[in-house]
């Protein structure tokens, strides 16, 4: 996006030691703030500013995400209720966070009582939200959350 130059470096930012390893997936922006999903590692929110990322992050999950880490996408009202959605891929489970404070877990799918909301993994699955739901693509099907009639 800066065009090749063999003589000089045309990086505009470079932040060195904040994702815990590789990224295969991409982040998720809202309120001038990108997560991210590392394998092996915290979902991490960094700030924007002035065109720039956090030199680290503001807050993170306290759970990590193994292979091949999460996509996270974030539903809420306008400015406001953020909600960033994750999921494990191993294991299958659906994480939501408080988007202002990634240590704050407001749900996973493990907390239903007799697996109610337990779903078959998938690699690289990316949460879907329309209309107040969640979507979630299995090998073999759609799991859809949302609240109980």
């Amino acid at each position: 996006m800066g065009k090749f130059n063999a003589t000089t470096d045309q990086i505009y930012q470079e932040i060195s030691g904040q994702l815990g390893g590789g990224v295969f997936s991409m982040p998720a922006f809202f309120n001038n703030t990108v997560y991210y999903g590392a394998v092996g590692d915290a979902l991490k929110a960094f700030p924007v500013t002035a065109a720039r990322l956090a030199a680290a992050p503001s807050s993170q999950s306290t759970h990590h995400f193994g292979y091949p880490g999460t996509t996270p996408s974030v539903s809420a009202n306008g400015t406001t209720n953020g909600i960033v959605w994750a999921i494990e891929n191993s294991g299958a489970v659906l994480y939501a966070f408080d988007a202002n404070d990634l240590t704050k877990e407001l749900y996973d799918s493990n907390q239903a009582a007799n697996n109610r909301d337990h779903f078959s993994g998938n690699k690289f699955i990316t949460p879907i939200v329309v209309n107040g739901k969640v979507y979630v693509g299995t090998a073999t099907s759609v799991a859809v959350f949302g609240l109980l009639p």
